[in-house]
């Protein structure tokens, strides 16, 4: 049996159980990541277009800013949640059937919270609109993966996810204005319109696939036996951690460290946008040459520009350029999808979907760690130093992966002498 080393580059194809049966055209391919992307795009829109609009939803329900930023946590719940709890209740069911029904929970999920009339209410079709998030990623990936040609299938998992960071570019902004001139309910009303249109395009380009005939909940679970899983999830969940810490308080950041005007904040966030794009593309790229160096070069990589940050914040041409390298690290993010499907075995599924289970928690832990620093007196650009040491974890977790390969590598080897 060959095993292959931390260093070796992707395989080019998942296994046989997991590739669409129904053959795929070129021109089909480009028509369903297209329709993945979409679908991305609208998820990414209605997560981060939210945080823009908290006063205005605020001032309709009549409740504090911070009382609804409850609904941001509440999504972020259904994410966590809904992710391996779909991936498990869908195991018998097809990758077209599950994404179709997965894009339509969204809509209506959000199309629910334009008609809440109160708080929780509002607050329980957040959580709603939040349980399809991790399972359509993930399923999303595997069928990326499934008609990608030789060598390019993380290349084709991040164009799905280009979708995600393009909303961080246009989707979140636009849906933020939008709410603005016509109130908050219309983005919601947007988000929900994309979902359905998304699922429109599922119906029209994804083949017939077939569900493998041991495609079950408990062979999902088996996933949750392999130590490199864990560790994967580990790793998203601890070196994602430092993006967050840095970014959940860029606005303040650049207000009251840098001197920045307010006006400038769109500008900012735009940039952490390109880098985000700019990042998905070459990371993606670099994950089909080379996964593991990819992972550990582009952490190391993190690392050395949240030091930097903490350091040139308060210069505002050096915030800048930190900022777009801080998005720009989001090139692990093919690299770490790609990883679970190489060390998930027959549990595709629900390693696939809870990874972003694992960006959510390191959102939220990223956050919270950078509050209580700053909330300890040492300042706002002391994000970049809890981002780093978060990062630094998350190399640890990934020097952990590498050593139990080489082990096994080398007892693989002993086995066939």
């Amino acid at each position: 049996m060959k095993v292959n080393t931390m260093l070796d580059t992707v395989p080019d194809a998942v296994s046989p159980a997991d590739v669409m049966p129904v053959p795929v055209l070129k021109q089909n391919t480009t028509l369903i990541l297209l329709a993945l992307a979409v679908g991305s795009f609208g998820i990414g829109t209605g997560e981060f277009a939210i945080m823009g609009l908290l006063p205005n939803i605020a001032d309709g329900l009549g409740v504090s800013v911070p009382g609804a930023g409850y609904l941001i946590s509440a999504y972020a719940l259904g994410v966590v949640i809904g992710a391996p709890l779909i991936a498990l209740l869908g195991a018998k069911l097809s990758r077209r059937t599950l994404l179709l029904l997965l894009m339509l929970g969204f809509a209506i999920g959000n199309i629910a919270s334009a008609v809440a009339p109160e708080i929780w209410s509002l607050a329980g079709a957040r959580f709603l609109s939040g349980l399809p998030h991790g399972a359509y990623f993930g399923v999303a990936a595997l069928v990326a993966a499934s008609v990608a040609r030789k060598g390019k299938r993380a290349q084709s998992v991040g164009r799905v996810m280009l979708g995600l960071t393009v909303a961080t570019l246009l989707g979140t902004p636009l849906a933020a204005w939008l709410g603005q001139m016509f109130g908050w309910r219309s983005l919601f009303v947007l988000v929900g319109g994309i979902g359905l249109f998304t699922a429109i395009l599922l119906w029209l380009t994804l083949p017939q696939d077939k569900v493998h005939t041991e495609a079950s909940a408990l062979r999902e679970l088996s996933a949750l036996m392999r130590p490199q899983v864990w560790l994967t999830f580990a790793f998203a969940a601890v070196g994602f951690g430092g993006m967050f810490s840095v970014f959940s308080y860029i606005a303040s950041t650049a207000t009251e460290v840098a001197g920045l005007s307010i006006d400038v904040v769109p500008i900012i966030l735009a940039i952490f946008g390109v880098g985000m794009i700019l990042g998905n593309i070459l990371g993606a790229w670099l994950a089909d040459r080379s996964l593991m160096k990819t992972l550990g070069g582009m952490m190391s990589f993190n690392i050395v520009v949240l030091i930097v940050f903490a350091l040139t914040a308060a210069h505002p041409l050096m915030l800048c350029l930190c900022v777009f390298f801080i998005g720009f690290g989001v090139a692990l993010a093919p690299a770490v999808q790609t990883r679970l499907m190489d060390v998930a075995g027959d549990a595709q599924t629900l390693a696939a979907a809870s990874m972003h289970s694992a960006f959510n928690i390191a959102n939220a832990a990223g956050a919270w760690l950078g509050g209580l620093a700053i909330s300890a007196g040492y300042g706002y650009a002391s994000t970049g130093w809890v981002g780093a040491a978060l990062g630094a974890g998350g190399l640890a977790v990934f020097g952990l992966s590498y050593w139990l390969d080489q082990k096994n590598r080398q007892a693989a080897h002993v086995g066939r002498v």
